[in-house]
């Protein structure tokens, strides 16, 4: 096999779910793609030459595979996206505060022998170890995560995730995120303790300059299992794999990664390690500037971002050889014209480039778990958890 690259433009749909109504009301009219074209001049050729063209126009002939995601997971969420894009089939989440869920929690790292308590009085935080403070993720909706934030200057980044995996077994929230940096010492830590909506307790995450260099993150999804998901069946069947931008931090695997932000790195970084990486590797990649430009609600940054990428997209695949195989997509939807600052409930388009491919209609895929397990078949390694492989549809005779 020739190498295996999957680009995921984080944030782009190509409009509303058909269960928005009862899932997220709010994203009944997103279509970041149409909206972003309407808004700004937005141009974007080669990628609708590979098929939105067909998926958003319906007209012309895709020189790609291409089709439609449903998203499987529940809501609109970058993380279990990505979960779900590697083959897993995430859980339906519960909203948790710690306010409601930090006395099982005590109860369950004190049954483990672990030292916890109550360093701030009338806060729903936990201390434990007095090295780790467990709270409400404030960057997020109110209850969907619980972060785990850690002194790696008294303890390993490893006891940190094992006591991360005791609090995921113990809630149901969407994530669980445990991070730390020998930057930040608990005092830094708990002098960012603040309140937030009136019903959150956690960590100020940036006042605590955690992040940077140096900086440990580990997510752990509801009704996550990586064990099961394609990066680790390929590594374990001596299939090397690279993480770049944001998947280095949001998917599981033990080889290269390099968690880089601005598109121009991530596709720099991309490009390089494709030229010199192994026949048979597989390279996972995220440009995460689509997304943060729909989170500022930014159409210019949004649609300089994509013109990038456009560029991009059509030089590297002449580099591409016989065997190489590209696939693109998007993780979810993020509007920045809908009303509002969140993720949006959107199918993302499907996009399969190789030359020994066809430009075939893909249809409408029931979860993104099949480009995952599509990367198997090519990869030759067993089929992840979740997903059915389309390859023999695009596959020339």
């Amino acid at each position: 096999m020739g190498k295996i690259s999957l680009l995921v433009l984080d944030g782009f749909g190509i409009g509303a779910m058909d269960d928005c109504a009862e899932v997220k009301p709010e994203d009944r009219n997103a279509n970041t793609y149409k909206h972003l074209r309407e808004a700004t001049k937005l141009k974007i050729p080669f990628l609708y030459e590979l098929g939105l063209c067909k998926l958003v126009d319906n007209q012309g002939e895709p020189k790609a595979a291409f089709g439609r995601n449903n998203l499987a997971h529940h809501g609109a969420d970058t993380y279990m996206g990505h979960q779900e894009l590697m083959g897993s089939r995430p859980g339906i989440p519960q909203k948790r505060l710690m306010k409601n869920v930090s006395g099982e929690i005590k109860k369950c790292l004190q049954k483990k022998g672990y030292q916890v308590s109550h360093p701030i009085e009338k806060a729903s935080i936990l201390l434990v170890e007095d090295c780790i403070v467990i709270g409400d993720n404030l960057e997020s909706s109110p209850g969907n995560i619980i972060n785990v934030v850690c002194d790696l200057n008294q303890i390993t980044f490893e006891e940190a995730s094992r006591i991360g995996r005791i609090v995921r077994s113990c809630v149901d929230t969407s994530r669980v995120i445990v991070f730390g940096n020998k930057k930040s010492d608990i005092a830094d830590i708990l002098s960012a303790v603040t309140e937030k909506n009136g019903c959150q307790w956690g960590v100020d995450s940036p006042k605590t300059n955690v992040y940077g260099e140096g900086y440990h993150v580990l997510h752990l999804g509801y009704g996550v299992d990586f064990h099961k998901q394609f990066p680790y069946i390929a590594e374990d069947n001596h299939v090397p794999v690279y993480r770049i931008g944001k998947t280095a931090d949001v998917i599981q695997a033990s080889g290269f990664k390099d968690p880089v932000v601005e598109t121009k790195d991530v596709l720099n970084t991309f490009r390089n390690y494709h030229r010199k990486a192994e026949n048979n590797a597989v390279l996972l990649v995220n440009v995460q500037e689509t997304d943060l430009a729909g989170h500022k609600q930014d159409v210019n940054w949004y649609k300089e971002v994509l013109e990038e990428a456009d560029r991009f997209i059509e030089k590297f695949i002449e580099e591409m050889s016989e065997d190489d195989v590209l696939f693109i997509t998007g993780d979810h939807g993020n509007d920045p014209t809908i009303g509002h600052s969140n993720h949006t409930r959107e199918q993302t388009p499907l996009l399969v480039i190789g030359k020994k491919l066809k430009p075939v209609d893909l249809g409408v895929r029931s979860t993104m778990a099949d480009i995952a397990a599509t990367m198997a078949e090519l990869a030759g390694v067993p089929q992840p958890e979740f997903g059915t492989s389309f390859l023999k549809e695009m596959l020339r005779a």
